[in-house]
């Protein structure tokens, strides 16, 4: 009896140490209402800290562990969960992980500020669009989907689907915009600001394609130079670390609508490839009122593709290089038969990334060109809007190349990093003038411009309580082979202007502190300086949209912000607040200035504004209960014309486009088989001139997300936006214009 009690001893033993040796432990991820977490990741721990990585077989994670060894899970967006491998652990043939979702300060926040850090640690205001928040909201286009932050908005409150792309500049916490952002857009790490009008092209990214948007609100041209005056936002693409992957979505509504994006990638030992694909289509709607609608208008719609794919290959764990072809084109119409625009433009991204020493050293760079072509017509409208002629055909051809670089170091509590950028951008006009339907003269315009910053970055982890964040980056420009020429086709006389050449520079350092209180309460503060320079468009090419002409000025000088916010941010559970105040000074605001106005045209010119203000207060808040996400932000800005001395009746005018007040909430619960999300905006009064003589009324609009999972990988989605059909404003010049009415899409979701 004792031999064989010593036997079973003997075989279990010898079972436990070859466990020891060779044991896995099959992991699922899954989420609080137990659908499997497809980008989950994890890593073994042992008792000398030697981490090794679990491998991924289809959706599990086969992770070679020993008794007491410990089991990180993770995921984005997720909360990291540890487990201890014990004897109950090692008895399951598969261990079902449960993840929760991160609290909003564990976000990690990857590109926006040029060093990796989380959203709490963060001393700048930064609001963060996931992939998650990206799926469930009703909208098709990334700029109506930003729409959900607080302080974001474009030149005229209309969607992408349906305005001109001129109109569709950004800027944040009511600094206004005039065509051309006072925010820089990037998409991985590129500005993809319109390089002749600093306008955005937001068809150019499927919402499908995107990983997470990064919103810093604030001036960021300490890191970004020009364009940064109000703000960026870091859009991160969608990649994936799987032997394959793919994502699919179809859709189809109201307005002729069709919309198709497609994501496929792939990794086979260190070569890794993504591809990107989107589709747009929409008849749209007549933007034109009722009370105002002519019988030659119609509705005002855009047919976009967009295509990118990227190409690279890993070298270990220390770097990789990697290319990013691009194509993107797009057909709209505007409103009338004979008003159209079209753009066709293609670029390429070549970078890589390689760090040393664990990632305590390394650099990266990108390396970045382009051409566009963009077509638009202008025409004249009868007042009884029952006939149009032309007025203007329009050519704007452009090319722009770059190349941009970063080093980074961690020297103790030390975060270090310092870059430059190079560009380079060509760009002019070349234009039919009509009268009478005739062509009457040949217009061209253009010029060139140059630009080089230089920056240094710290970011200073002051014990356990602060962080101290500084950066101060130098930029010059230059414009030359500026030029006017105009050649009559009754006399055949060309009447050429030359513009001088001129430089400018500009220093824009930033300070920020976040100081913990306690462990949930936050304090922090930024002061910054910032800058915009005009854009070749502005310079160069008048334009006309409607009856309003609105005329180029080549003595144009960048405009210079000073910024300093202040607030205080709480994180306990599931519960997140933050609170911000901002005081943000434009000197030399470029603005649309009214120089005439008769019953059949409205005369306009970019003029350096004087100087203007905008102070207000910010609020986010987030609360996760159980299945149940709610986010709302509430946004006061009293933005003003201070100083306006070739115009004094200007002063204390409101800045066109800028609301006095803005909300948005969003509610999202997540079952097991099905989602639903509601997104709400609302926004005060505003008017759409300098003069404030065209006010636009307050509006409210609601939309919805049904989604409905067949099973892990299909789903069926139902989208509602506008649900109350409202018919908001959005323009007065003073011809009156409106929102789209109520719309519905039906569709497919695949992965």
């Amino acid at each position: 009896m004792k031999l064989c009690a010593l036997q079973i001893g003997i075989i279990l033993f010898a079972a436990g140490s070859t466990f020891a040796q060779d044991g896995e432990i099959r992991v699922v991820a899954r989420d609080a209402v137990g659908r499997m977490i497809a980008n989950a990741e994890a890593a073994v721990k042992d008792s000398s800290e030697e981490l090794r990585p679990c491998t991924k077989q289809a959706e599990i994670l086969v992770c070679p562990a020993r008794l007491r060894d410990s089991i990180s899970v993770s995921a984005s967006g997720f909360s990291t969960r540890k487990i201890t491998v014990d004897q109950d652990v090692v008895a399951q043939s598969e261990l079902t992980v449960t993840l929760k979702p991160a609290g909003l300060r564990e976000t990690v926040v990857v590109s926006a500020e040029r060093t990796e850090a989380r959203l709490g640690d963060s001393p700048v205001s930064i609001a963060v669009l996931g992939r998650s928040a990206l799926e469930q909201t009703a909208a098709p286009t990334l700029d109506d989907a930003l729409r959900q932050v607080p302080g974001f908005s474009t030149f005229r409150r209309s969607s992408s689907r349906n305005s001109n792309p001129t109109s569709q500049g950004v800027s944040l916490r009511g600094v206004g915009a005039s065509g051309a952002s006072r925010t820089a857009v990037l998409f991985d790490g590129v500005q993809i600001n319109d390089p002749f009008g600093g306008w955005v092209q937001w068809n150019r990214i499927s919402p499908l394609a995107v990983e997470q948007v990064e919103v810093v609100r604030g001036g960021a041209s300490s890191l970004y130079g020009s364009g940064s005056l109000s703000g960026t936002v870091a859009i991160e693409p969608r990649s994936t670390r799987e032997p394959f992957a793919a994502a699919g979505e179809f859709s189809a509504g109201t307005q002729e609508t069709l919309t198709a994006a497609g994501f496929l990638g792939t990794n086979y030992q260190s070569w890794f490839a993504d591809l990107n694909f989107g589709r747009l289509q929409t008849k749209g709607y007549i933007p034109v009122s009722s009370e105002d609608r002519g019988p030659i208008d119609e509705p005002a719609g855009v047919r976009s593709v967009n295509l990118s794919g990227r190409f690279g290959k890993r070298f270990g764990e220390a770097g990789s290089l990697f290319v990013r072809p691009w194509y993107f084109s797009e057909d709209r119409t505007n409103g009338t038969p004979l008003q159209r625009n079209q753009t066709h433009s293609r670029g390429i991204i070549a970078g890589g990334r390689f760090e040393r020493a664990g990632g305590k050293l390394g650099t990266e760079f990108r390396a970045f060109g382009g051409t566009q072509v963009y077509d638009q017509t202008f025409t004249a409208v009868a007042v009884a809007r029952d006939a149009e002629t032309l007025s203007r055909l329009q050519r704007s051809p452009s090319q722009n190349v770059g190349l941009s670089a970063r080093l980074f170091t961690l020297l103790g509590s030390h975060s270090l990093g310092a870059g430059f950028e190079l560009r380079e951008v060509r760009g002019s006009s070349d234009e039919v003038g009509y009268f009478g339907g005739n062509p009457t003269s040949l217009l061209g315009s253009g010029g060139r411009e140059r630009s080089f910053g230089v920056y240094v970055q710290d970011v200073f982890a002051w014990g356990s309580r602060a962080v101290v964040a500084g950066s101060v980056r130098y930029d010059r420009w230059s414009n030359s082979r500026g030029l006017s020429a105009t050649r009559s086709l009754a006399t055949g006389i060309t009447t050429t202007t030359i513009f001088a050449d001129r430089d400018e520079d500009a220093l824009s350092p930033r300070l920020s502190v976040l100081f913990r209180v306690t462990p949930e309460l936050s304090l922090n503060g930024s002061a910054s300086r910032s800058f915009r320079a005009p854009t070749l468009n502005e310079l160069y090419r008048g334009f006309r949209v409607g009856n309003i002409v609105t005329n180029a000025n080549a003595d144009l000088r960048a405009e210079r912000a000073a910024s300093f916010d202040a607030g205080a941010s709480f994180a306990r559970g599931p519960l997140y607040l933050r609170v911000t105040g901002f005081y943000t000074e434009i000197d030399r605001a470029v603005a649309n200035v009214t120089l005439a106005v008769t019953p059949m045209l409205i005369t306009r010119q970019r003029q350096n504004a004087g100087r203007t203000r905008s102070t207000g207060l910010e609020l986010d808040a987030e609360l996760r209960i159980s299945r149940l996400t709610l986010n709302a932000g509430y946004l006061f800005a009293d933005s003003r014309v201070t100083e306006f001395p070739l115009n004094p009746l200007l002063d204390d005018n409101f800045i066109p486009q800028v609301p006095r007040h803005q909300f948005t909430f969003q509610a999202r619960y997540a079952a097991r088989r099905w989602d639903l999300g509601l997104q709400g905006r609302a926004a005060g009064r505003q008017f759409d001139d300098d003069q404030n003589q065209f006010r636009l009324e307050p509006f409210f609009q609601l939309d919805g997300l049904l989604n409905f999972r067949v099973n892990e990988h299909l789903g069926i989605f139902l989208a509602a936006e506008n649900i109350f059909n409202r018919r908001y404003s959005v323009g007065l010049t003073p011809l009156s214009t409106v929102a789209a009415p109520a719309s519905v899409r039906l569709g497919l979701r695949w992965k």
